[in-house]
């Protein structure tokens, strides 16, 4: 038995192109709340939908631990979340009816949630949590441990049905992370979890984030649970986690799921310290934004610190594009950044955007242009997805129809007034990455010599060569022809004559 169960609402099953990478982490945010609990004398069980085949295996977990409370505490730190898709919601609802039938409070916390409150409080949610949420989740459960729902009013950070929606006051955010626990990874199965990295990559790879928050202005993205605020761990306490998952699981490799890794000045220089002198460097991958690479020599901290792959928000190739996002960099830096990064041996990966407002083809243009120069490792491409808080929302509210999520990663279905029709987002998506990888393959044909370069994923690239190559040409053409196709919506909304 448990007086808590946790699970969350992301579900790899769900997604079908996050199930074909198969690469998955486990609930960071929702470890970390059950390490909280635990904490403060709770025991606590975890449904880890993750590796779930359906809502429907929540009965044995019930039936097993028959909690008082059912927490849907989704990880803050998984950028699928954060995307707030409709399946997942359709997820957590059928996870609220189903606890509901076991008689549990159901508490919900998540991006999504939080946009959403009212919707999960009518689909069987007692609570949603909105905001940073350990400490919320710690009291509101000592007082429904209590029997004290009347003394729920106090709690910062709640939202819940009472003769109407009743919102609490907003909840402080954590500025000390170092106060935190360790997430309780006690409550995963890891060995599942190295299981299917090692048979798909040959690695195991591991999750740690070091911040919360970001404090930078790109107009698109969302923060609904920590804002603007930026708070950061210490190298060192940082380290001696990576020194308690190295004895106890011993992961080949760490994914930070920061935000932006190293923002705060010096510390990255810090923490390539720390782990070198305590001996304990790890191969990792990281986000960063290109102007904080270029500076204090960060880019040969982070190789010395273990650093194999940074992905970058380079988005566009366009500096028109970038600065009505108010990204607040500039190409010439995504450029620059990549050639360092490149002459300290680390793997380059690019986050790309179409579709953004006044984006024209010579911007399109100018953004494939880019991913030919650059020659980054990897890419991953999206168009661009307006959800609710972001001044790029507010912008096109009134162009969006009855969808306004997508129903998961690979959906890409453009919910505003676009310049082109959806069909040519959908092509662009295609021959982008089709074109990405004929380069790649090219490339990989012209270093054959080196037998290094070669492993099975390589060799699959260059195997496949003939088929990009023939798809990219295809994919050119059927552009060509819905670039020529107009979108009655864009037109209706900007008052331009169809021809």
């Amino acid at each position: 038995m448990a007086d808590i169960l946790l699970t969350h609402s992301y579900f790899l099953r769900f997604d079908p192109k996050q199930f074909r990478a198969m690469m998955p982490y486990p609930p960071l945010g929702t470890l970390y709340a059950g390490a909280v609990l635990r904490g403060n004398g709770f025991s606590v069980a975890l449904f880890d939908s993750m590796l779930a085949e359906s809502e429907e295996e929540l009965h044995e977990a019930l039936r097993v631990h028959q909690p008082n409370i059912v927490a849907i505490y989704d990880d803050d730190f998984n950028y699928l979340t954060k995307m707030c898709l409709s399946r997942m919601r359709a997820a957590a609802f059928r996870l609220s009816e189903i606890a509901k039938k076991y008689g549990a409070v159901v508490i919900v916390h998540g991006s999504d949630a939080a946009d959403h409150a009212e919707e999960y409080l009518v689909h069987g949610a007692d609570y949603v949590i909105a905001g940073e949420g350990e400490q919320t989740l710690l009291e509101l459960c000592r007082a429904l441990n209590r029997n004290e729902r009347s003394t729920i009013d106090p709690i910062n950070g709640v939202v819940y049905r009472n003769d109407g929606i009743v919102h609490t006051q907003k909840r402080r955010l954590i500025q000390n992370l170092d106060t935190l626990p360790f997430p309780a990874w006690e409550l995963v199965d890891i060995e599942k979890y190295r299981r299917l990295w090692k048979k798909r990559h040959g690695y195991f790879s591991m999750n740690m984030v070091t911040t919360r928050g970001c404090p930078f202005h790109c107009n698109w993205c969302a923060k609904p649970i920590y804002g603007q605020v930026y708070n950061s761990r210490s190298p060192e306490n940082v380290a001696e986690e990576m020194k308690f998952l190295r004895s106890v699981f011993q992961p080949d490799h760490i994914w930070f799921a920061d935000d932006i890794f190293g923002l705060k000045p010096g510390w990255v220089q810090k923490f390539s310290e720390v782990v070198q002198r305590e001996k304990i460097i790890i191969p990792f991958k990281c986000l960063s934004r290109v102007d904080l690479l270029l500076k204090n020599n960060t880019i040969s901290d982070l190789k010395r610190a273990g650093c194999e792959t940074v992905w970058i928000g380079a988005e566009s190739g366009s500096q028109k594009i970038l600065d009505a996002m108010e990204k607040g960099t500039t190409v010439q830096e995504i450029y620059h950044s990549t050639d360092q990064m490149k002459r300290y041996d680390i793997r380059v990966g690019f986050f790309l955007q179409f579709g953004y407002p006044g984006e024209e083809r010579n911007d399109i243009d100018a953004t494939l242009r880019m991913v030919r120069d650059c020659s980054p490792d990897e890419i991953g491409i999206s168009v661009s997805y307006p959800l609710p808080g972001t001044k790029f929302y507010n912008s096109i509210k009134k162009e969006m129809e009855a969808k306004q999520n997508w129903i998961d990663s690979d959906d890409l279905e453009v919910m505003f007034a676009g310049r082109y029709t959806p069909e040519f987002y959908r092509a662009l998506h295609a021959y982008a990455h089709k074109t990405f990888q004929t380069r790649r393959a090219h490339e990989i044909a012209l270093s054959l010599f080196r037998l290094h370069a070669l492993n099975a994923k390589a060799v699959r690239t260059l195997v496949l060569f003939p088929y990009y190559l023939f798809s990219s040409l295809v994919l050119k053409l059927r552009l060509q022809k819905l670039e020529a196709k107009p979108n009655p919506r864009y037109h209706a909304f900007h008052a331009v004559p169809v021809s």
